[in-house]
């Protein structure tokens, strides 16, 4: 039987198995590449985690830093109204005047009974004051009076007005003349011919407004503060279709700002109250988070021994002594046993320890102690008398803490 030839003997790939033939083949090379693009794929997911978590902190912090600054600038607007509501007082005011008069005479005459009289308050729904203590007011009457034969040929007449208090007593008082203002019979003529439609439907009228400035610096006292006023027309012939009484402020200085430049006023008085409020607040997040600018000073207590507990250790320390003296001379001595041993090593302990724990003596620039020997430790020999102060409580045997006034030092 004759052998197959090297062609035969070479498996050809069509005739593989098809497991062979779905196994893709896979390279060092592509395993690599793959690792990495996981690689780098998680390093992406981890950057864009950590930039969303950034970003969602920025988005909170600047929402809450928006608010704050809205509720700032509301606050702002609020405390300057209010000041501006407070300080600045009425700048004008206005009410009509109505006069009464006697009517009990003989009607046959052609004048009034009395002379014309008005009450006036100068409280705004029974208990505003409308004049401000020391503000300077204009204060003026103002009478429509028509044109007709009787006031023409009434000429001047006095108006009267006296101001009083809470008990009415009278604090003011003035009285000024006035007229109607002269008019020819040819401009009358005139003027009735020009204006005779406005005349005809009802616009127009033929009166004039006579003004009468009363006081022109009024001020109110604060003692006796001015509530009313009683105006008087001193004619009986006199004829009024209305009157109205004005009162004008003059204001000076601050007053003059705000109410001249209200715009101007508003953005300084708003800015101001919004930088303070912010200051306010900043330091307060300060003094929230890191306690403030400054780290508060350090304080340290001055606890001294009272002169029972100095005397009781003294003595201990001399029979200490004296026992390590017995011991270096007499070695075949026998050592303390029971409870005065225990004692003892108990306090040898609480020596040690208070040795290692107190803190040397904080003593002030400019400030020196009596000698050297008064900044060392409790713990020095007995020959060295020593009455330092130390900053830290000593435990004593009863594990209680002790702290008495300074007093005068107890030498054995």
């Amino acid at each position: 039987m004759e052998d197959p030839s090297p062609e035969q003997r070479t498996p050809d790939p069509i005739r593989r198995s098809p497991a062979s033939r779905t196994r893709p083949i896979v390279s060092p090379r592509t395993e690599s590449m793959g690792g990495m693009m996981a690689s780098v794929l998680h390093w992406v997911h981890d950057v864009a985690s950590v930039t969303l978590l950034k970003a969602r902190r920025t988005l909170f912090q600047a929402a809450v830093l928006f608010c704050v600054l809205v509720l700032l600038l509301w606050v702002s607007i609020f405390l300057y109204g209010s000041f501006y509501y407070s300080y600045m007082p009425t700048v004008s005011f206005s009410t009509p005047v109505h006069y009464r008069y006697s009517s009990d005479c003989d009607p046959s005459g052609s004048g009034l009974c009395s002379f014309p009289t008005a009450n006036i308050s100068f409280l705004k729904n029974e208990r505003d004051q409308v004049i401000a203590y020391g503000q300077p007011y204009r204060i003026s009457l103002e009478l429509e009076m028509p044109e007709s034969p009787v006031n023409e040929q009434l000429g001047m007449f006095m108006v009267k007005m006296s101001c009083y208090t809470h008990g009415g007593k009278t604090v003011s008082l003035v009285a000024r003349s006035t007229m109607l203002h002269y008019r020819s019979s040819l401009l009358q003529t005139l003027s009735t011919f020009f204006y005779s439609p406005l005349l005809l439907t009802g616009m127009a009228e033929q009166k004039q407004l006579i003004e009468v400035e009363l006081f022109t610096s009024f001020k109110s006292n604060a003692y006796q503060p001015t509530v009313g006023a009683v105006v008087e027309i001193q004619s009986k012939r006199v004829q009024i279709y209305s009157s109205q009484l004005r009162i004008h402020a003059y204001f000076t200085g601050v007053r003059y700002v705000l109410y001249n430049f209200p715009l101007t006023s508003a953005v300084i008085g708003v800015a101001t109250n919004f930088v303070f409020l912010t200051v306010v607040v900043l330091f307060s997040y300060l003094q929230f988070v890191w306690g403030g600018l400054w780290p508060p000073d350090q304080v340290r207590v001055r606890v001294t021994i009272g002169d029972n507990t100095r005397t009781q250790q003294r003595r201990e320390e001399a029979r200490k002594r004296m026992e390590k003296d017995n011991l270096k001379k007499n070695p075949s001595a026998p050592s303390l046993i029971g409870p005065t041993a225990e004692t003892t090593e108990f306090q040898e302990r609480d020596a040690a320890a208070e040795c290692s724990s107190i803190e040397p003596l904080h003593v002030p620039e400019g400030e020196t102690l009596d000698s050297t020997n008064k900044e060392s430790h409790d713990c020095e020999p007995l020959e060295e008398e020593s009455g330092a102060e130390v900053t830290s409580v000593l435990p004593e045997h009863s594990e209680t803490t002790l702290r008495q006034r300074a007093g005068p030092w107890m030498s054995l």
